[in-house]
């Protein structure tokens, strides 16, 4: 791991921002997390203000946001577009480092869904059809049934993507990097938009 002092430096942070910080951890969690290092818990609230939380995997991160794809006619789907605020926290254990991040939602563009449903796995592709995400299933035979109709359906084509299967991105309001350290004297750092760049500042542990 590299020394935490350094990379929770006040006058490093305060120049290279947020995502110069992220693109480091991330990097660091790739190397050491065992599984999904792209993991990340995702909030949302519903139209009823009832919260939630599951894991989903981050696909792409750039200083507009952190994207993710789903059924946007699944639970959480239907969440962010009734209330497009949301939640998420990395937590990658190996490293004692968490991240947090609030902002508005928005739906990725239909060219950035094409262009990362033509990647997935074939397999992945299917099911992105043939599973009506969130909603109430007869029987698992019921959906390999399914399964199995839309692999008939599209053999020997290309699958394209279903009209309610695309991306979210969460544009940061605000960044919080926590870095574990003894006796549980923590490193808390916030960054917050402000005049064109990003403002700095610490909590208490």
């Amino acid at each position: 791991m590299t020394d935490l002092l350094a990379s929770l430096d006040d006058a490093t942070l305060a120049a290279n921002g947020p995502f110069d910080l992220f693109a480091r951890w991330f990097a660091e969690a790739e190397a050491a997390e065992p599984n999904d290092a792209n993991a990340m818990a995702l909030a949302t609230v519903d139209v009823d203000g009832q919260p939630s939380v599951r894991v989903v995997l981050m696909k792409d991160y750039d200083p507009r946001g952190f994207v993710f794809y789903t059924n946007l006619q699944s639970d959480k789907g239907r969440a962010l577009l009734a209330n497009p605020r949301a939640g998420l926290d990395f937590h990658w254990k190996s490293l004692r480092r968490q991240v947090r991040i609030q902002g508005p939602v928005s739906v990725v563009s239909d060219a950035e869904a094409d262009e990362y449903f033509a990647v997935r796995p074939r397999d992945s592709q299917i099911g992105a059809w043939a599973s009506a995400q969130s909603r109430p299933l007869a029987s698992r035979a019921v959906f390999e049934a399914e399964i199995a109709e839309v692999a008939a359906r599209y053999e020997g084509a290309p699958v394209p993507r279903p009209p309610h299967w695309s991306g979210f991105r969460i544009a940061p309001a605000r960044l919080e990097f926590w870095q574990d350290r003894p006796f549980r004297l923590h490193d808390r750092v916030i960054f917050t938009p402000e005049s064109g760049g990003w403002r700095v500042h610490r909590l208490y542990p």
